[in-house]
């Protein structure tokens, strides 16, 4: 690793900095820097992203052709790396967050040892917010603890939107939730026909900031028929069963609470949930919570890790006071597009011909007192009539009426004058 770093900095200094999409060559190095990444930071998702590294080398041709032409995998490897004089750098990797493409997210950036993180990884975000016009808005996550992370995010226009917290359930405790009958007399199953119920309860679930940033319709809750067929392929490749139900409230009409809970069928990681309920039915978590104890009772003793954020009070309250252990805490954070405006060149107004700019201020022709035009569509205009003195009548014609106004002072006004 010393050598490694020494070579960084003994690179020529009037080298620059690339950035272009990851190659096949590339696999190596980024899989290098993941472990060295994460054997830092150790967050609770290392294992699976090194995995996911690791099955780069076998899935890269499928994924390279499937970016190819729009399809629901054409940004299941979007990254971007940064070399300089054919050394690695730095690798950024980003995705879609919705199904319109206006929010994507930064899922990871990852940096080599010795270098300017700050530089590289600044170079690295604004390649992505200059190459990916169709993106509004840029979302991602991060450790709490992570300063240097937190760092250059800020100093790149990422603001906080929310806190989440990752929980993790012990299959002790998922033994004892089992126990009790889960009062659930509503509970269905999720389809494409369900999507407008789902959406519902997604938008009334979040505080109106984040649900503008996630920007999120119905078709965000509906499954492609290649979705299906992918989804069924990966289940069966990695041996994960997912498991989906939404709680109807009849008189109202409307989805009240949703689960979506991954199963491990193999027994080597935790089952991970994901829980949505409505602000006014906060009484369905006990419920929810046996409800995925006892599914998860048919598999692998394994823990249960699901996550909460800083605006579900009730939630944190309730994983605490089951005894739920804290795995790790996050940081949501938010990009707008509004950035692009502030971070655009100042233009000097010392070059702007104001003559120019004001010509078109004025008027094309001579303005006309008044409002209000008596000329027909089609009709000539009058020819200019001298205005008539004080004592003199005037006459105001339509189409349809004729009055006569004067501007004599009436007897009565002279009576009173007098």
């Amino acid at each position: 690793m010393a050598a490694r770093i020494n070579m960084t900095s003994l690179l020529p200094r009037n080298l620059s900095v690339v950035i272009r999409p990851v190659q096949y060559r590339d696999l190596d190095g980024i899989e290098r820097i993941t472990q060295e990444s994460f054997t830092d930071s150790a967050p609770k998702w290392a294992g699976f992203d090194i995995r996911q590294m690791q099955g780069l080398h076998r899935w890269y041709g499928l994924l390279k052709f499937l970016s190819w032409f729009p399809n629901p995998l054409q940004y299941r490897f979007c990254a971007y790396v940064a070399e300089q004089g054919r050394m690695l750098l730095g690798m950024i990797q980003v995705s879609p967050f919705n199904r319109t493409r206006s929010t994507w997210r930064v899922d990871q950036v990852m940096l080599e040892r010795g270098v300017d993180k700050q530089g590289i990884g600044s170079q690295l975000l604004r390649h992505c917010f200059e190459s990916i016009l169709e993106a509004r808005t840029w979302l991602l996550e991060v450790n709490v603890n992570d300063k240097e992370a937190l760092a250059l995010y800020r100093q790149n226009g990422f603001q906080r939107l929310a806190e989440m917290t990752y929980w993790e359930i012990e299959p002790e405790l998922l033994t004892e939730l089992a126990q009790p009958e889960p009062d659930l007399p509503n509970l269905l199953p999720v389809s494409n026909a369900d999507a407008q119920l789902l959406y519902q309860l997604d938008t009334a679930s979040m505080p109106p900031l984040v649900r503008q940033v996630f920007d999120r319709n119905t078709r965000d809750f509906k499954t492609s028929l290649f979705s299906a067929l992918t989804d069924a392929v990966k289940q069966w490749i990695t041996k994960i069963e997912i498991v989906s139900g939404y709680v109807f409230e009849p008189q109202r009409k409307a989805a009240i609470g949703y689960f979506q809970v991954q199963l491990d069928r193999k027994g080597e990681s935790p089952h991970v949930a994901t829980l949505t309920v409505h602000p006014a039915y906060t009484w369905l978590y006990p419920e929810l919570l046996s409800q995925l104890a006892r599914i998860a009772q048919d598999f692998p003793q394994q823990g249960l890790q699901l996550a909460s954020s800083d605006y579900q009070a009730e939630r944190e309250e309730y994983l605490e006071r089951i005894g739920a252990k804290r795995i790790e805490h996050t940081l949501v954070m938010s990009r707008s597009v509004w950035h692009k405006l502030r971070e655009s060149k100042f233009v000097s107004l010392e070059g702007i011909q104001w003559t120019g700019v004001l010509q078109g201020l004025q008027p094309a022709r001579k303005p006309i007192p008044g409002g209000m035009s008596w000329i027909q569509p089609g009709q000539q205009p009058a020819p200019e009539k001298v205005v008539p003195s004080k004592s003199e009548p005037i006459n105001f014609t339509c189409n349809n009426c004729s009055q006569e106004a004067s501007c004599q002072p009436k007897p009565t006004d002279l009576n009173q004058e007098n």
